[in-house]
């Protein structure tokens, strides 16, 4: 296991991201415009502020003024002032909200329509608890760095500005250059610390990723754990990832005490010595007790903002390290797509052609070799052959998941690279080995296969895949949930919900990996009785590993080592009394000792 300080941080964060925000700015115009607005009003308020408190102080001050209005009316000028800057905040807040919550949700649908248009490679190969939190704290930070860089850094930047002109007009170079000053050094010091604290965040969110991962693979697989009885291996192996995310943490932390202590020391300084400089003036008769009071609200007023700026500048450099990261996920571009203006796959009759199809996961590993097949419109072509042998690898070049490396595959005679992935998809219907369902109902899963079906039409389905008896049997019937994956179901229930939603789904072509593998003699003697029924008049290609399923099949061919070695009906084949022939006997002599037995 890599130390967490070998974790591999880019040096510099994307702020191009920034760019990406104005079409979500644009979308709400008129809000954004009045949220300007009152930011300004706002600014203008805040600004106000000590001056009317100094007129206030100097009222008091003087025994001719004590006795009128004039210092009560101040007084309630001030709270008026002082209640319009918040009102007028919130009110911006509550305009903005709405275009800020706006762009979450069109980028985590970008993002989320995106990782859908990604290949079955990367899918392959990702951490689901990793992407899933790179997720969530992306479109967080957008939200973030929308709200603050907007109306916090740009007003902070102007209301320095306007104050470092008062003080100057009014009260000399020397507080106006002890507050530039002290801006410039603070400015200065947060860039410098916040990028060298940056990688510490990045740590933390990469060891907060690699952790949650691991937990969710761990219960994403509970039952192999407890075959395996490797709860302690799992909590050791969890708690490694932990240690890594508690010392990213730890530096982090202490990385952000060291750029806090720093900011206070550059704050205290200024302070000091703006106060130190008006008192002087004061005492020498310069200035009066109420410009002391002006010039310290106003010190006030600028450094804490000025000590938010350096909140809001780690906080939008820690975002933007968490949308660099989702945004990566948006530069990854898909290696299947569709060409430009491609035209939908059109159905005649369902007849699929393999011409000479190699294809290669790696340039070192051939997979499939020279194939050559056609599958006739109606006709039922079952592929078998030992594991490794290019058989699944067939389903997926059909479906569009990689493309051949040479040769072609068309759907009457339309090359599947010259449609959109969508209607060649659409017009394909499959039965995985492996079926996963979703943590939703039953009869949701069912309805899958095509969102729009009517209540009847999922029904007959259900009928169809022999799934009714089972649901029967349900405390909770077709609402019955499933479980995350299904694991409340055995192999052949969510086999048979499997059949259903390709049964709902009609499409024009049938595929099935294997898929009554799961299933019992009795269930599967049913289940392929409803294929079948259901095939009767579609194109289907068959994976299988049971050759009793597939006899009936008008062609059967027999792949070894990403080769077609033979092929032909049942009877022909075992006439031939090759590798079929050799397949079929070993079966039945299976068959026969499980049935003496």
């Amino acid at each position: 296991m890599r130390p967490a300080s070998h974790i591999d941080v880019p040096d510099k964060i994307n702020w191009s991201v920034f760019k990406s925000f104005i079409p979500y700015l644009m979308e709400y115009r008129a809000r954004v415009v009045l949220a300007l607005i009152c930011l300004v009003l706002a600014k203008v308020a805040t600004v106000g502020l000590p001056f009317v408190l100094k007129h206030i102080v100097d009222g008091l001050d003087d025994p001719q003024w004590q006795a009128i209005a004039t210092p009560m009316t101040l007084v309630i000028a001030y709270g008026l002032f002082r209640l319009s800057t918040v009102l007028l905040g919130e009110l911006r807040d509550t305009l903005f909200g709405r275009v800020t919550e706006r762009a979450m949700r069109r980028v985590g649908l970008k993002v989320f329509n995106h990782l859908h248009q990604l290949d079955l490679d990367f899918h392959l190969n990702r951490q689901t608890g990793g992407l899933s939190r790179d997720m969530e704290r992306g479109v967080t930070g957008i939200s973030f760095v929308m709200r603050f860089m907007i109306f916090n850094i740009v007003p902070i930047i102007i209301e320095l500005c306007f104050v470092i002109g008062i003080l100057l007009t009014n009260y000399g170079i020397e507080f106006a250059l002890i507050i530039a000053g002290a801006v410039v050094c603070y400015a200065m010091y947060s860039v410098k610390a916040t990028q060298w604290r940056t990688q510490y965040i990045r740590q933390a969110n990469i060891a907060d990723s690699n952790s949650n991962t691991r937990a969710i693979d761990s219960l994403i697989n509970y039952e192999t754990v407890k075959y395996f009885g490797n709860e302690k291996f799992e909590a050791d192996q969890y708690d490694e990832k932990l240690a890594i995310w508690e010392s990213a943490k730890r530096r982090n932390r202490l990385s952000l005490f060291t750029l806090n202590g720093g900011q206070a020391f550059i704050i205290a300084i200024a302070m000091t010595l703006m106060m130190g400089l008006a008192a002087y003036n004061v005492a020498q008769g310069r200035m009066t007790l109420g410009d002391f009071v002006l010039i310290n609200a106003f010190t006030m007023q600028i450094f804490m903002p000025l000590n938010f700026l350096g909140f809001v500048y780690r906080e939008i450099r820690g975002s933007l390290a968490n949308i660099e990261r989702m945004f990566d996920l948006l530069d990854k571009e898909p290696s299947i797509k569709d060409k430009e203006q491609a035209p939908n796959l059109a159905i005649k009759q369902g007849e699929i052609c393999f011409n000479k199809v190699d294809f290669y996961y790696h340039q070192d590993r051939q997979i499939l070799k020279q194939v050559s097949f056609s599958i006739k419109a109606g006709q039922k072509v079952a592929v078998v052959g030992a594991s490794g042998s290019g058989k699944s690898t067939l389903v997926k070049l059909l479906f569009r998941f990689y493309d051949v490396s040479s040769g072609n595959i068309s759907i009457d005679g339309q090359d599947i690279r010259e449609v959109t992935q969508l209607s060649l998809r659409q017009a394909i219907g499959i039965v995985p080995q492996d079926t996963v369902l979703f943590n939703e109902s039953l009869i949701d899963n069912v309805r899958y296969g095509r969102p729009n079906a009517s209540d009847e039409e999922v029904v007959h389905a259900i009928e169809l895949a022999h799934l009714r008896d089972f649901i029967d049997s349900l405390p909770d019937g077709e609402n019955t949930v499933v479980g995350e994956r299904g694991l409340k179901l055995s192999g052949g229930e969510k086999q048979r919900v499997a059949i259903a939603r390709t049964i709902l789904k009609q499409p024009a072509v049938l595929v099935f990996d294997e898929a009554t593998s799961s299933l019992d003699s009795y269930s599967e003697q049913q289940i392929m009785a409803a294929i079948n029924e259901v095939a009767r008049n579609n194109t289907s290609l068959v994976i299988a590993h049971r050759l009793s399923t597939i006899v009936d099949a008008d062609n059967i061919l027999v792949m070894k080592q990403g080769e077609i070695i033979e092929q032909g009906d049942h009877q022909q084949l075992l006439k031939n009394d090759g590798e079929y022939a050799k397949l079929w006997r070993l079966q039945q002599n299976q068959q026969s000792v499980t049935t003496k037995s």
